[in-house]
């Protein structure tokens, strides 16, 4: 399996090369020359590997996928990595994503059982030993480059805290995360882990991010990695609970099933694409966002229209306040038939000197939601809150913000002959001020996060200012 760049770069690499490598030389991202195909005798084969959650099943699971596009590891390797990432211990339960019904169709999909209790640990797990065992192989270091908007950060320092040949550097929006989330990340002691906390929005962050990375000089001397979606390894990871779900939620494979995903990022939902190319029958991907809808934009209109800073609306599921999705540059490659020329232009000129594009007009974008399954919608403060309580008061289930953005779109989009799953996102108590405005109570919280807020902080207050943070990470790496 060889892996090219959304922007049209020449070379082609190896799965263990871009592991280690983030953005492609020409600023693209990467993904697969092809989706590898799977017919009815091969998602049976996985549906029986996975054995509706039984133990071990999981991590056997995860293997047999990811074995489709990783071929420089022994399989033996691979096997024993996903057999050490994926456990009842790690994941507090055999199935590791057990589904859970919310009635009419609708399930939940447990995907924060992991040690930051968000979703984001189903990849970051796998990706921190991925990386410490590719670095032990080379005899090489690497220096983590990322940037969060609550979960990313949290979960990328406890996959990698203590790994060998590892340094984070992770860069956060300034006062924009929850105060739990700001404690998993800046209470960690690691020597190896240094947090960043930006004075702006993610999106400069992020910006910052893809700054160093385009800086080859540097990056090439520093040898920086990400560990943001942009790192195709952490995308194809979430491809694996995808075919989870939808064996948990169907008898046969002669069935098809619908997936609601918040997202802001676009990384979450593409893995999901990434499934649906595979032969997973996925009905439609719903796209579910906040107050920063510009991805419910696109797949209403066709325009992909960025914001500012100073446009981005802080809200109650603060992790989709972002305003440039880094991943929907893969979708897009997919959508104008991967011609990285194309491609380039969209996201390197016309974004770049515009702010936006228009394929509204455009014979790729008119049958989009037929040939890609997309559709879209979004969800409010007061939506969230309404749907907290109904979920709780219907279902005795308590769900966190960003989930409940899900699944009220989930409700707008539900087709009573098709499931529909949603794609949990984090536990409840990571945004505890907006569920005690919403049931009036506190959500439960760990007995491993009791104090957590109070714990000493380690961090570093910075301008949105790409020099200053590679001078920062020249310092602390020399």
């Amino acid at each position: 399996m060889r892996y090219l760049s959304t922007r049209g770069h020449p070379d082609r690499r190896r799965f263990c090369e871009i592991l280690l490598e983030g953005l492609a030389p020409d600023g693209g991202l990467y993904l697969p020359e092809r989706y590898p195909q799977l017919d009815g005798k091969a998602l049976q084969r996985l549906r029986d590997t996975y054995g509706n959650g039984r133990a071990g099943g999981y991590a056997a699971l995860a293997f047999e996928v990811l074995s489709l596009y990783i071929d420089d590891i022994p399989a033996d390797d691979l096997r024993s990595l996903c057999e050490r990432t994926y456990t009842e211990a790690v994941f507090g339960t055999a199935p590791i994503v057990p589904l859970k019904p919310l009635g009419e169709g609708l399930f939940l999909e447990a995907l924060s059982n992991g040690p930051t209790l968000a979703f984001k640990d189903m990849a970051m797990q796998l990706l921190g030993n991925l990386f410490e065992y590719e670095l032990a192989r080379r005899g090489e270091e690497l220096n983590i480059l990322g940037a969060t908007s609550g979960d990313t950060g949290s979960a990328a320092e406890h996959a990698m805290k203590g790994k060998r040949g590892v340094r984070v550097f992770m860069l956060s929006p300034y006062g924009r995360m929850s105060p739990f989330q700001q404690a998993q990340m800046f209470s960690l002691q690691d020597p190896n882990i240094h947090n960043i906390a930006i004075e702006g929005v993610f999106d400069d962050c992020q910006d910052i991010v893809k700054a160093v990375s385009n800086d080859l000089d540097f990056k090439r001397r520093w040898r920086i990695g990400t560990v943001n979606s942009i790192n195709w390894a952490r995308l194809l990871a979430q491809v694996v609970y995808y075919f989870a779900g939808y064996f948990q939620a169907t008898a046969s494979n002669a069935e098809r099933v619908s997936f609601t995903v918040p997202s802001g990022n676009f990384g979450n939902v593409c893995a999901g694409h990434v499934a649906r190319m595979m032969g997973l029958p996925i009905a439609h991907l719903v796209v579910a966002t906040n107050e920063n809808d510009v991805l419910d934009e696109f797949f209403r209109t066709g325009v992909y229209r960025v914001r500012s800073s100073a446009d981005t609306h802080e809200t109650s599921s603060p992790s989709m306040d972002i305003s440039k999705a880094s991943n929907f540059e893969r979708f897009v490659f997919d959508l104008v038939g991967r011609d990285g020329a194309r491609c380039k232009s969209l996201f390197a000129d016309e974004l770049g000197r515009q702010g936006r594009f228009d394929l509204g007009q455009d014979p790729a974008f008119a049958d989009a939601a037929t040939r890609y399954g997309f559709v879209s919608g979004k969800s409010t403060h007061a939506d969230r809150l309404a749907t907290i309580r109904e979920v709780f008061d219907r279902h005795g289930v308590m769900i966190d913000t960003h989930t409940a953005d899900g699944v009220k779109v989930a409700w707008a989009h539900r087709d009573p002959t098709v499931p529909m799953v949603v794609l949990e996102t984090a536990l409840p108590i990571k945004f505890a001020e907006t569920i005690v405005e919403a049931l009036g109570r506190e959500p439960s919280r760990p007995a491993a996060y009791e104090g957590i807020e109070s714990l000493p902080k380690r961090v570093t207050v910075m301008a949105a200012d790409a020099e200053r943070v590679k001078a920062f990470i020249a310092g602390h790496c020399a």
